[in-house]
């Protein structure tokens, strides 16, 4: 009786887990298509090259303020050389606090990258979902990941439906 029960119960899970029904989406095709994500990303790379540019001047006013003390550390007294070694290291200080700023873990590229890409994300997302609960998905996996996905039939690939729910159809 206890192996029947135990039979049924694994005949249960089996049935269960073919009902399930699986789904592939490519990130990386969705984004491309959406002409909101491209202008975000231009904006963000612009940005990024102005700050770049900022840091590289101060980054090269330091070198530059180096290479002169160089040239003239033998003409100067004891005072001057502190004076200018303490005015090369605040400069050095400044173009590292400022790539911090613009580019540290919480800089002002990541806040500008999470307020243009956010929305864009929940809007897939919210898209991904009412098709996930229309069709009944119990799994929708990212093929553009690396999540080992070797194989996936195109049968099963919703990019195209996502990028149509959002307007971005074919």
């Amino acid at each position: 009786m206890r192996k029947s029960i135990i039979m049924g119960l694994l005949a249960m899970a089996a049935m269960t887990a073919t009902a399930q029904k699986f789904a592939l989406v490519d990130m990386d095709y969705i984004l491309k298509n959406i002409p909101a994500y491209e202008r975000a990303n231009e904006q963000l790379n612009q940005v990024s090259k102005k700050w770049q540019a900022e840091v590289e001047a101060l980054n090269t006013e330091a070198s530059t303020m180096y290479k002169n003390y160089q040239n003239e550390v033998v003409f100067l007294s004891q005072e001057q050389k502190k004076k200018r070694q303490d005015d090369i290291l605040a400069k050095e200080k400044e173009a590292s606090d400022l790539k911090r700023k613009y580019f540290g873990p919480e800089g002002e590229l990541f806040k500008k990258r999470e307020s243009l890409m956010t929305p864009i994300q929940e809007e897939i997302y919210n898209a991904v979902k009412d098709i996930s609960e229309l069709r009944g998905y119990s799994l929708i996996l990212d093929r553009a990941a690396d999540a080992g996905i070797i194989f996936g039939s195109p049968k099963i690939d919703i990019s195209n439906e996502v990028l149509e729910k959002l307007g971005y159809g074919k």
